[in-house]
């Protein structure tokens, strides 16, 4: 055990007392934009438990963990089941989480040890995930009243992180303190991690993440596909009703196209009825009548756009029409 986590075990009482009902909706809204619903999220460190909480009671899967057995005993009570204790270095999970939340935690590791530490959080993120972390705004080491801390700025953040294979981003602003009485600047960072270029289905590689994942993201979704069945449609349905209806979440609705046809007359009428359903809510549908000729349509596309007024783009072509079996 290391002072740090000494001093966690031993002022657990207070600290949570300090931070339990710190307001970090901004935070989260920041992170949460990029995720699609019900993604799986660890909250790495995650010290009383309060942000994996507040993950949970939004439909997320949530996982956590922390280094104090005092805090980890807390965090278990309020998610009511258990939160083990474990170190960054002891995590060894791969792309199994849509996003990482690591809110003020990782600034306890040596500067030494942090590329080696991103290194085992980044290998447990999926590929198209994203990584969440801050640090208090700064250079250099230091001891505080029994704690160790390790102080950052950007350029620091990218050396930290220029070895991770896939990142294909780093967002990085400053926020105040939310807590009364403190006057320390943070620094916030947002880690993309690219998406694989082949999606090959399966148990290992399934379609649907990708797909929810950039649903949630875009700004402009168009679909082609031959036929569609109420059982693929149900899986993307509350990602796609979640685009329409964004002013909760400050942002503007989707534009969203689908296009199917009656191909073999596989489209069935439940996804029919689904579909006239997106159409009320603002989506543009189109069935295409094949009369007994071809047509074989599997393209998704989106189009969405940064803070910085940059676009980005992306397409899956290939094989899948809209099916339980085909997405999964």
């Amino acid at each position: 055990m290391n002072d740090t986590t000494h001093y966690y075990n031993q002022h657990a009482v207070q600290f949570i007392a300090d931070t339990l009902h710190v307001d970090m909706e901004p935070l989260y809204q920041c992170f949460l934009r990029h995720l699609p619903a019900g993604a799986w999220v660890l909250d790495a460190g995650c010290g009383a438990g309060r942000d994996a909480l507040a993950f949970q009671r939004r439909g997320y899967r949530v996982s956590a963990f922390d280094a104090s057995a005092a805090l980890a005993e807390h965090a278990s009570r309020l998610l009511g089941r258990p939160v083990p204790v474990q170190r960054f270095d002891e995590v060894n999970e791969i792309d199994r989480y849509d996003g990482i939340w690591a809110c003020a935690s990782l600034l306890h590791v040596p500067t030494a040890e942090l590329p080696s530490n991103f290194q085992a959080l980044w290998q447990a993120l999926k590929p198209g995930g994203v990584l969440y972390c801050s640090f208090k705004r700064g250079a250099g080491e230091r001891d505080r009243n029994g704690r160790h801390f390790t102080d950052a700025n950007e350029d620091q953040v990218r050396v930290w992180t220029q070895e991770l294979p896939g990142l294909a981003g780093l967002e990085c602003w400053l926020t105040e303190d939310r807590r009364p009485d403190r006057e320390e600047q943070w620094l916030n960072c947002l880690l993309h991690k690219a998406t694989r270029q082949l999606i090959t289905g399966g148990d290992d590689n399934p379609f649907l993440p990708h797909l929810c994942s950039s649903i949630h993201r875009a700004d402009a979704i168009d679909m082609a596909v031959a036929f569609i069945k109420q059982t693929g449609l149900r899986l993307l349905l509350p990602d796609l009703q979640a685009a329409l209806d964004r002013e909760a979440a400050g942002r503007h609705p989707a534009r969203i196209r689908i296009l199917t046809s009656d191909y073999l007359d596989i489209t069935d009428p439940q996804a029919l009825r689904a579909l006239m359903l997106l159409q009320e809510q603002g989506a543009q549908v189109r069935v295409y009548q094949s009369r007994g000729g071809s047509f074989h349509l599997k393209a998704y596309l989106f189009v969405g756009s940064q803070d910085n007024d940059a676009h980005w783009g992306c397409a899956f072509i290939g094989s899948s029409n809209i099916s339980r079996q085909a997405l999964q």
